[in-house]
């Protein structure tokens, strides 16, 4: 451990030598790293195909056309082989990190909306794993969610390493999203804008640099090792007729109904396999063995899936064999990623759209087939607008399918479709695939920074452990000595095992004080307590827990260990979630120092950065500065931290006009906002012993 902080502080000392002595400016520091981000994207997603298709040649022998080989396999082959894959991906999930479960992508986007771009170094090599052996053993998903994962946590790792800040972080972990999906597919525009578009969530300039830097970088890696070939060869299609649009606005409709039934099917079956009782780590083996017993009839759902949507693409598929297997599909994907797998669900999604588009393109062929192109442009208008329906995300799905086929002449069909299916898919759900995961969560990433901090942190964050509590069977003296003894205005009344009642308050123990001295003894708390209205547990948010306070005239409520459980482990208090609230406001607004200049009739604004480890922060006043003056404290002297303001109240923080007087008296619950090293303002922090 010695070792690595020792690695770690050589590592940011060189980092800050590097970018003093060299005099870069932040920009031209981020655009290196985005080169770096971009260079690792490339060779992380060589290595992470060489991955894949190693497990799958050890899985069946044959890293390419597995179709063949599995057709040829004894049947109780094609069970055993998910089984043993997950057998070993349940577990490795499970104890190194939860987050590689899945696809990947909201873990990735949550991070950037809640987290500023803080990843686990771990997930690198856990995630390449997880994902790698899911798949290689018949896991019915993709990869290029786990290399937009993988590629975001290396450049979190990356950012963490060299403290870059905050903001620039998130870029980071967006040059890492665009660098996986610009390496995996040859697809260098589609890279940037799906970071663009689905993780950062905006098209700012700030960003956009960095991003389309990493995608290109990623791009030429990718380019220099496996060649500059489209991820799929198939004929030119066109417009054949004007009155093809129509259909393929039909087609926008049908495909947009897949989308979400995708959608809507997967986390339903995530909540199937949460209700098993069963080891969290031993549920992907139950879906390897359904896995196992689809594949024994249906082995082109194996896997990535992309010979089958060759076939698609180039009209070679039976319409009814596409059909089947588009419900056959569903059920494997969401088998593999309901149960704990790890994968993708882009390829999926090019899976559902090719076998849709290729029924419906059978369908209008033998309807029009005067006017209508080859079922394998359906199939490819399909694949777009499946995943334009499944991520919200059309502009990256018109790009993408472009870059995917290398054919701009389908691109006004392609357009079309997958408009449609957006805006269909939107009407029916307010969540794509990849933000429903977060919302079950609680997490709405297109609402207010104050509700996102509320629904944050949960009640285990601010909980205090010692509950006032009094016996059920204590009797009337008891009680009445209990509240002389303390300044508590109310008591939790539990019974055995501290299993909570109830609650007692000076109001109600007041009522009975006359009573007769022959019923102290009769009269116990368990006769006296009111039941308890509301109750919280650790992992109930702030947001929950505050409006559960908006429901009961109280300023404390129950922790609970369990909704199922009555076990009172602890109190929580609205006045300490508002201190934490403030806390968290502040820390997001001061970021740099704002400063107007006039210059005749014009107001002129400018953020002032701060230099590297210098921050601003809000510190409580410690009791040793209490009653005296600034001046007198000498701060600035004494631990190199600048005052620069000082406020009364929790509630007053915000801009401040003026610096603060030098003779103005610290008073106790003054909050002090000051600015220096990071370290210096630990120390002032400690003297309030304020963790």
């Amino acid at each position: 451990m010695n070792v690595f902080r020792q690695a770690k502080k050589i590592t940011n000392s060189l980092s800050n030598s590097f970018v003093k002595y060299t005099k870069l400016s932040q920009t031209t520091y981020l655009m290196i790293l985005a080169i770096m981000v971009g260079i690792f994207g490339g060779f992380g997603a060589i290595g992470f195909r060489m991955l894949i298709a190693f497990f799958q040649k050890l899985a069946t022998g044959n890293s390419n056309e597995v179709i063949a080989v599995l057709q040829a396999m004894p049947w109780y082959i094609k069970i055993i082989i998910p089984i043993c894959g997950s057998l070993i991906v349940g577990p490795l999930i499970f104890f190194l990190a939860h987050e590689a479960k899945g696809h990947g992508v909201p873990e990735v986007m949550e991070a950037v909306a809640l987290k500023n771009g803080t990843i686990r170094p771990r997930v690198v090599l856990v995630k390449s794993l997880a994902s790698a052996i899911t798949i290689g053993t018949g896991g019915s998903v993709g990869r290029e969610g786990p290399i937009v994962q993988i590629g975001s946590a290396f450049a979190s790792s990356l950012g963490q390493l060299l403290k870059v800040s905050p903001d620039r972080l998130k870029i980071l972990v967006g040059c890492g999203a665009a660098a996986g999906i610009a390496a995996t597919f040859n697809a260098p525009i589609s890279g940037a804008f799906f970071a663009l578009e689905v993780i950062i969530g905006n098209f700012a300039l700030q960003g956009f640099s960095p991003i389309i830097i990493s995608s290109v970088f990623a791009t030429a890696v990718s380019r220099a090792f496996l060649g500059d070939f489209p991820a799929f060869n198939v004929p030119q299609y066109s417009l054949v007729s004007v009155w093809e649009i129509p259909l393929y606005i039909i087609l926008g409709i049908i495909t947009g109904l897949i989308a979400v039934s995708f959608t809507t099917l997967l986390y339903k079956t995530e909540d199937i396999f949460s209700k098993i009782r069963a080891p969290e780590y031993t549920k992907n083996s139950i879906g390897g063995l359904l896995i196992g017993i689809i594949l024994v009839f249906f082995p082109n759902v194996y896997g990535v899936g992309y010979e089958t949507i060759e076939l698609a693409l180039t009209g070679n598929i039976i319409w009814y064999s596409a059909l089947i297997l588009i419900f056959i599909k569903l059920l494997a994907t969401n088998i593999t990623l309901g149960s704990g797998g790890s994968g993708g669900i882009f390829a999926p999604s090019l899976f559902l759209g090719a076998t849709t588009g290729s029924v419906f393109g059978h369908l209008v062929n033998r309807l029009f087939p005067n006017v209508t192109a080859n079922s394998g442009a359906y199939a490819m208008v399909g694949m777009g607008a499946v995943v334009a329906g499944a991520t919200y995300a059309p502009i990256t799905s018109i790009l993408i399918l472009f870059e995917l086929t290398n054919d701009y002449k389908i691109i006004l069909p392609v357009m079309i479709a997958c408009t449609v299916a957006t805006v269909l898919a939107r009407k029916l759900s307010s969540d794509s695939i990849y933000t429903k995961k977060l919302s079950l969560r609680g997490i709405t990433l297109d609402q207010g920074r104050e509700e996102i901090i509320m629904k944050t942190f949960s009640v285990g964050d601010l909980m205090t452990a010692e509950a006032p509590v009094i016996d059920e069977c204590s009797s009337l003296k008891e009680i009445i000595k209990i509240f002389m003894n303390n300044q508590e205005p109310y008591f939790y009344v539990v019974s055995k095992n501290n299993k909570l009642e109830g609650s007692l308050s000076t109001h109600h123990v007041k009522d009975i004080l006359s009573a007769p001295d022959s019923l102290d003894r009769l009269i116990i708390a368990k006769d006296l307590l009111v039941p308890f209205e509301e109750f919280v547990t650790p992992n109930t948010t702030l947001a929950e827990c505050m409006h559960k306070f908006e429901r009961v005239e109280t300023e404390h409520l129950p922790v609970l260990e369990n909704k199922n459980n009555q076990k009172l482990i602890g109190i929580i208090s609205k006045k300490n979630i508002i201190k934490l609230y403030n806390r968290e406001i502040l820390r997001k607004d001061v970021l740099g120092v704002k400063y107007v200049r006039e210059i005749g009739d014009n107001k002129f604004r400018n953020l002032v950065s701060l230099p590297k480890n210098f921050k601003v922060d809000f510190l409580p006043v410690p009791d040793k500065f209490v009653g005296k003056s600034i001046k007198q404290t000498d701060i600035r002297a004494k631990y190199n931290v600048t005052i620069l303001a000082v406020k009364k109240k929790l509630s007053e923080i915000g801009p401040s006009n003026e610096l603060p007087d030098p003779d103005r008296v610290f008073e106790k619950d003054d909050i002090i906002i000051a600015a220096g090293i990071e370290k210096n303002l630990e120390l002032i922090r400690k003297l309030s012993n304020v963790t």
